[in-house]
C-alpha cells in the first residue's frame, strides 16, 4: 500500500528519487520523504500531504544514495513527524517500510522500558531501533536479528550512514524487488518493479524474508536463514513513462472514456471460430476436469469475480462461487483438487487475495489469475495467468480495469462453455458477435455524459443512496455504490431487490433516493414491483433500464435507457453509467477524485 523506492548508482539519487516517488502517487498516499547518505552522514526531508509539498522544502547536500517513501497511514497520524523515513537513536539508520508489524505495541513497550527515545507512534520506528540494538557492523546480520522478531506481513528498505554503497531491502509476504541496469551501473529497489525507468533491467523478486544487500551494478542475495543463493532474474523492458491525464481533468475520466479501447484489447486476438488464450500454460485437460470453480477477489475484483460467476453457470455449466478473499483465506472451503480457484486482482499484489490463493495451492486447486500487472506476484504465483491489457490505471477508483476484467471473464466462460461442450458452435458465435458491439454500446453512454452530469447534480446534495438490482444486475449496482462511496464519501449501499422487504425498506423516505438497476430481461417485472415499492415509500428513483423497457417510466422519477443487449453484457453499460454518475457527483461536491482520502490503489497489507 505505501511505496517503497530506494536508489545507487551513477545518476542523481535525489532526481531519481523524486521520479520514482511520482510514479508510485498513482498507489495513493498521505505524506513523502527522502533520505540519502553525505559525507558520512544521513540526510533527510519528510512532509504530510502530496510529493508537491514535499519538493517545496527540499534541501540536499549531494548524495551517495537515496531511499524514498510514500507513507499510507497505519499507525500514527498524518503528520510529518509519522512521515517516513525513521531513524534509530543515534541517526545511523534510516528505514521506509510497507506492511504492518504485528506485534508492534509489545516491542515498542520492550523499547521503552529499555529507555529508547521514540520520536514518532509508528510501527516503522521500531524496526529502526531493533536493527540498532543488533549492529555490530554488519547490516545485513542485523536486520535477520531483528526480522526474527517482528511478526506481519511486510518490506523494508534500510541505509546506515557506515555504508553509504548500500541498500538493504527485505520482503515477508508484501512486494519487493531489486533491478540491476544492463550494463551493471546503478540498483534500484521499489514496491512496484512496474515503475523502473531507464533502460532494461534485470529484475528479482524478494520473498521469505530474503535480504539482499544492493550496490551499484550488483546484489548478493541471503535466505531466511542467512545462507547466500542465487535468485533467477528477469529481463524487463525500461518502458514507464510519466503518466499523462491527455487533457482529462481527472484520470478516472480518462479512464472511463477508455473503455471502448480497453475492452477491444481484453477481447482482440483472444476469438475466432472458438475462444483461446495463447499465454495460458494450463492443459485443456485441466479444465475439462474441473468440477467446481471458486472465485476470489476483494472490493472491486470481487464485484467483477461475482459477475463472472453467473457467466460461468450460464454458459459452462459448472458452479462457481465468488469469495471475498478476505473472508475465504481464515474458513475451510470446500476445496479440491477438482476445484479451480480464480484469483483477480488489477495489481496483482492484493494481501488478502495472494494470501487466499496461497491456502487454495495448499489443497491441491489448480489455480488461475486475472491481473492487470504483467509482472505482478499474482502472474508470477499462479499456475496459469490471463492478463487483462487495459494499461496503466492511475486513479485509485477503479474503472477500465473492471470492464476488462468482466470481458475476460466473459471470454473464459465461452472457453469453458467449449471445453464442457455445453454452448454449440452456433450460440458460441453469436456470443462472440454480440460481445463485438460492447465498445460501441459504451461509445453511446459515453457521448451521453452531459445528462448523466445533469442527474448527478439533481442528486449530489443526498447523503445516502440505496442501489439494487436483480441477477446480473445485482452485483452490477454493488460495483457502482462502491464507486460512489469511494469518491464522493456518501452512504451508499448496494442490495439484492428482492430482499428489500427484508429490512432496506425501512431507511426509506424522500431524502433516501434509489438507484434501480433494471437492465435484465429475465427479472423486469420483479424489478418494476420494486421500483413501484419504493416509490410509494416517497423516496426518489432512478433507474438504469435498456431501451425497450419503457414501463419503468410509470414509476421512477428519472430514467437513464441504456442500448438493448442480452442480460450477460447489460452489466457493461450499465456500470459506465454509475462510474460517470459517481464522477459527476463527486465532481459536484468537490470531493478528491483520482486519489479519495483514505484510500490506496494497491491494498498490499491485510
Amino acid at each position: 500500500m505505501c511505496g517503497v523506492f530506494g536508489y545507487v548508482g551513477a545518476r542523481d539519487p535525489l532526481q531519481v528519487c523524486l521520479t520514482g516517488l511520482s510514479a508510485l502517487e498513482y498507489r495513493g498516499y498521505d505524506s513523502t520523504g527522502i533520505a540519502g547518505i553525505s559525507q558520512g552522514k544521513i540526510s533527510f526531508c519528510k512532509k504530510a500531504g502530496k510529493l508537491s509539498e514535499l519538493k517545496k522544502v527540499l534541501s540536499f547536500p549531494p548524495l551517495e544514495l537515496a531511499i524514498a517513501h510514500t507513507r499510507w497511514a497505519t499507525h500514527g497520524k498524518v503528520n510529518d513527524q509519522n512521515a517516513h523515513p525513521h531513524f534509530d537513536a543515534s541517526h545511523s539508520i534510516a528505514v521506509i517500510h510497507n506492511g504492518i508489524i504485528e506485534n508492534f505495541s509489545a516491542l515498542r513497550e520492550e523499547l521503552l522500558r529499555e529507555k529508547a527515545l521514540l520520536a514518532s507512534e509508528t510501527d516503522t520506528e521500531i524496526v529502526a531501533h531493533l536493527i540498532a540494538k543488533y549492529y555490530k557492523g554488519d547490516l545485513v546480520r542485523a536486520l535477520h536479528s531483528a526480522m526474527q522478531r517482528l511478526k506481519g506481513a511486510f518490506s523494508l528498505l534500510v541505509i546506515h550512514k557506515d555504508h553509504p554503497g548500500e541498500l538493504v531491502a527485505t520482503a515477508r509476504d508484501c512486494p519487493l524487488s531489486v533491478a540491476l541496469d544492463a550494463v551493471r551501473t546503478e540498483g534500484i529497489v521499489s514496491s512496484d518493479p512496474n515503475v523502473f525507468f531507464g533502460t532494461n533491467f534485470d529484475v528479482i523478486f524478494l520473498k521469505a524474508s530474503e535480504i539482499a544487500c544492493v550496490r551499484k551494478g550488483s546484489v548478493d542475495v541471503v535466505d531466511s536463514e542467512l545462507r547466500k543463493i542465487t535468485k533467477k532474474s528477469e529481463r524487463i523492458a525500461g518502458s514507464f513513462t510519466v503518466p499523462s491525464k491527455e487533457g482529462f481533468e481527472h484520470y478516472m475520466l480518462k479512464e472511463i472514456y477508455e473503455q471502448p479501447i480497453t475492452i477491444q484489447k481484453a477481447f482482440l486476438g483472444r476469438y475466432a471460430r472458438g475462444v483461446s488464450f495463447e499465454e495460458l500454460s494450463l492443459q485443456d485437460a485441466v479444465f475439462r476436469n474441473t468440477s467446481k470453480i471458486c472465485i476470489i477477489g476483494c472490493g472491486t475484483s470481487s464485484h467483477a469475480g461475482s459477475i463472472g460467476a453467473l457467466f460461468l453457470e450460464e454458459f459452462a455449466g459448472v458452479f462457481t462461487s465468488c469469495e471475498i478473499a478476505s473472508e475465504a483465506r481464515y474458513r475451510p472451503l470446500l476445496l479440491s483438487p477438482d476445484t479451480l480457484v480464480i484469483a483477480i486482482s488489477q495489481s496483482g499484489e492484493t494481501a488478502d487475495t495472494l494470501a487466499a490463493l496461497h491456502e487454495a495451492k495448499k489443497r491441491g486447486c489448480t489455480t488461475l489469475g486475472l491481473c492487470n500487472v504483467k509482472n505482478s506476484a499474482l502472474v508470477r504465483e499462479a499456475d496459469g495467468a490471463l492478463l487483462l491489457q487495459a494499461g496503466p490505471e492511475m486513479s485509485v477508483c477503479s474503472t477500465k480495469a473492471f470492464t476488462s476484467q468482466l470481458t475476460t471473464l466473459f471470454l473464459f466462460s465461452l472457453f469453458m462453455g467449449q471445453i464442457k461442450k455445453t454452448l454449440t458452435q452456433e450460440r458460441l458465435l453469436l456470443l462472440q458477435e454480440e460481445l463485438k458491439t460492447i465498445p460501441a454500446q459504451i461509445e453511446q453512454v459515453i457521448n451521453r455524459a452531459p445528462e448523466i452530469q445533469r442527474l448527478a447534480k439533481k442528486y449530489a446534495r443526498h447523503e445516502n443512496f440505496f442501489f439494487m438490482g436483480r441477477r446480473y444486475m445485482f452485483p452490477t449496482c454493488l460495483e457502482a455504490a462502491l464507486k460512489l462511496k469511494e469518491i464522493s464519501y456518501v452512504n451508499a449501499n448496494g442490495y439484492p431487490a428482492g430482499e428489500l422487504k427484508h429490512g432496506p425498506i425501512a431507511l426509506l423516505d424522500a431524502h433516501f433516493p434509489v438507484i434501480a438497476f433494471c437492465a435484465n430481461r429475465q427479472t423486469e417485472e420483479k424489478i418494476l414491483s420494486n421500483v413501484m415499492e419504493v416509490k410509494a415509500r416517497g423516496a426518489p428513483v432512478l433507474a438504469i433500464a435498456s431501451d425497450h423497457f419503457k414501463q419503468i417510466q410509470k414509476a421512477a422519477d428519472d430514467v437513464f435507457y441504456i442500448p438493448d443487449s442480452s442480460d450477460s453484457l447489460a452489466p457493461f453499460a450499465s456500470t459506465v453509467v454509475g462510474q460517470l454518475f459517481a464522477y459527476y457527483i463527486a465532481k459536484e461536491r468537490g470531493c478528491e477524485i483520482d486519489q479519495p482520502r483514505n484510500l490506496a490503489k494497491s491494498v498490499t497489507v491485510e
